[in-house]
């Protein structure tokens, strides 16, 4: 039996789940803007005293490292970091684009996916998304990346394919994209949920991430945007 806390903070949710012997035993989210620094902790401490479940009892922390916002994906990992040194356990990084697919498919569960290709999307500013290409058993086959959407995007293979594209990124595709094997499901949030379920998989691989050394995957530089407001 293992116990798995999941973190996710890619985007404006701020999610955390607990996973034990392979079941989701309790979760909690918080989806106020810009809060992820303020509640993350906040969040895991009520979730393990409602669980009435010691944080010791552990196997190791997953959590979600990108692409995905710069700020709350350096906070997922500052905070799954410290945990994981403070309680010497051993940490799982999970692709956010990855669980993004996993949700999906936790949504449509009771439906036959297995033609169909999972192409998550998350905003990444103006017509650019960070995207990836997924079997219905989430093998890889275009690996995360930005890319800024236009008519051609896909085209290849939504010429042999239905492609369901999904994540806060795909709204804006939907009058870009055109295609007759093209579906949008734009509900599909990403959640700490599906972090855990690939985090246990991985654990039972023994794949674990270097607590030192692992970073987030932003997949692009960060640039700070200058405010036109004047202070005084």
């Amino acid at each position: 039996m293992s116990h798995i806390l999941a973190i996710e903070t890619s985007t404006n949710i701020c999610s955390i789940a607990l996973l034990s012997n392979n079941k989701i035993i309790a979760y909690k989210e918080n989806s106020e803007h810009n809060s992820h620094s303020q509640s993350l902790t906040v969040l895991i401490k009520k979730l393990l005293e409602e669980s009435d479940f010691n944080i010791n009892k552990i196997d190791a922390f997953a959590v979600s490292i990108g692409p995905g916002s710069y700020t709350g994906l350096r906070i997922g990992v500052s905070v799954t970091k410290g945990l994981c040194f403070g309680l010497s356990k051993p940490v799982i990084a999970v692709s956010t684009l990855k669980a993004l697919a996993k949700q999906f498919l936790n949504k449509n569960s009771k439906k036959n996916n297995s033609n169909l290709l999972l192409c998550p999307m998350l905003d990444a500013r103006r017509l650019e998304v960070y995207t990836a290409l997924y079997k219905h058993d989430l093998t890889e086959i275009i690996q995360p990346q930005p890319l800024l959407i236009d008519e051609t995007s896909f085209k290849k293979q939504l010429l042999k394919n239905k492609i369901c594209f999904f994540g806060d990124g795909s709204e804006k595709c939907k009058n870009i994209i055109n295609s007759e094997n093209a579906i949008f499901d734009c509900s599909i949030n990403i959640s700490a949920i599906a972090v855990a379920q690939i985090a246990q998989i991985m654990f039972d691989g023994k794949q674990f991430a270097d607590v030192a050394y692992f970073e987030p995957l932003y997949l692009k530089e960060f640039i700070a945007i200058k405010s036109t407001k004047k202070l005084f």
